[in-house]
Order: structure tokens, then sequence, then C-alpha cells
């Protein structure tokens, strides 16, 4: 039983929001914003997240194509030493998008605390989840749940390893994603005060 429930969840979430992700930004419908996952640029052995740069990549295209107005970079930010949506907004920036139409939430812990705090804390319930394609199918499962209309852009995964690794952790993260929505309504870690996600006109 428990090995069925484990597959059952990886397969709900996994087909979760099938007909709202797209690898193709011509494909992609817009939308106001992109909301981009964060993940750390290095790893603690001090080499290339190779996770991170395709998210900034397709973040940065997205912006210059017209298919969003702005970024909400989310990450960790969780101690002093250790800030996601800073360095995620500095490589935006370099990428020729405009410090003015990004904005960082500093409170995105995991992937629910990212998708709840668009929607509670910067009130937006319609945007383009970036990240890879296993990760975009989780945040649609738990954007839908709270009712968001949201879409995916899935960019490239490692393979491999890494990629085989990355599938066993995701197993587990969806199981917790079930929990979270249907057993445990688990609220986000922090809100604190509402926030505007600034916009470009035109």
């Amino acid at each position: 039983m428990g090995l069925f429930a484990i597959w059952f969840c990886d397969w709900t979430v996994g087909r979760a929001g099938k007909n709202q992700m797209f690898t193709q930004i011509a494909e992609l419908p817009e939308r106001p914003i992109a909301l981009v996952l964060g993940t750390a640029k290095f790893t603690s052995e001090g080499r290339e997240n190779w996770f991170y740069i395709p998210r900034m990549q397709a973040a940065a295209e997205l912006y210059h194509a017209g298919k969003v107005r702005a970024v909400l970079v989310s990450g960790d930010n969780s101690r002093p030493e250790y800030d996601e949506p800073t360095q995620m907004k500095q490589d935006l920036i370099a990428l020729g998008v405009p410090a003015e139409h990004i904005s960082c939430d500093y409170a995105g812990f995991s992937t629910l605390d990212s998708i709840l705090r668009a929607g509670e804390v910067f009130q937006e319930s319609r945007y383009v989840v970036i990240s890879q394609e296993f990760h975009v199918r989780r945040a649609l499962f738990l954007a839908n749940h709270q009712g968001h209309d949201a879409v995916g852009l899935a960019v490239a995964s490692p393979q491999g390893y890494w990629g085989r690794k990355m599938r066993l952790r995701e197993i587990l993260a969806r199981v917790k994603a079930m929990a979270d929505v249907h057993l445990w309504h688990t609220n986000p870690t922090y809100l604190g005060s509402l926030e505007v996600v600034a916009k470009r006109i035109g």
C-alpha cells in the first residue's frame, strides 16, 4: 500500500497541468509576470549549478519577447549569507532585464511558499512558472489547487547521474506536495505585508 501511495502521488502530480506546460517560448501564452523558482547559482562544492542558468536565460528571453511584462524571482534568503533572489536579480539585469521590472520574493523557501506567496503577498494569480520540467509540473499542481491561471515553461534539465538523482528526490517532493494540499493544508512559512510586482507599460 505504501508503494502504491507513492506511485499515485508521483503520477497525480506528474500529470497535473499537462496542457499548461510548454518548452517553446513562441508557443507560450502571454502572462503579466514570470515566476522564476529559485535555486543556488553554485553547488556546495563551488561548481556551477546546472539547474540555475537555464532558468535565468529563459526568464530574460520571455521578457525580451514580450511574453511577460515583469519577473518575480522567488527563493531562499533564510540567512544573511545565503540570498538566492538577489543573485537571480543581478543575473537577470546582466541579461538585459531592467531592475525596475524585477521583484524579489525573499521568503520562497519552498515551491509551495513561492506559489502561495505569489497569490497572497504579491497578488499575482496569472503567471508563467519557469523551472525544469519535473519542477514545473509540481508547481502547476500547487498553482491549480490555488485556482491560479498559471502556465509553465520547462527549461533544459541535467541528464545522467544528476538527472536521476533529482528524479528520485522529486518523487518524495510530490508525496509531500499531495500531503501539503490534501492532508495538512500547509500555509506559507512567512507571509508579511502585501507587495506589488512592478510591470512595464506598453
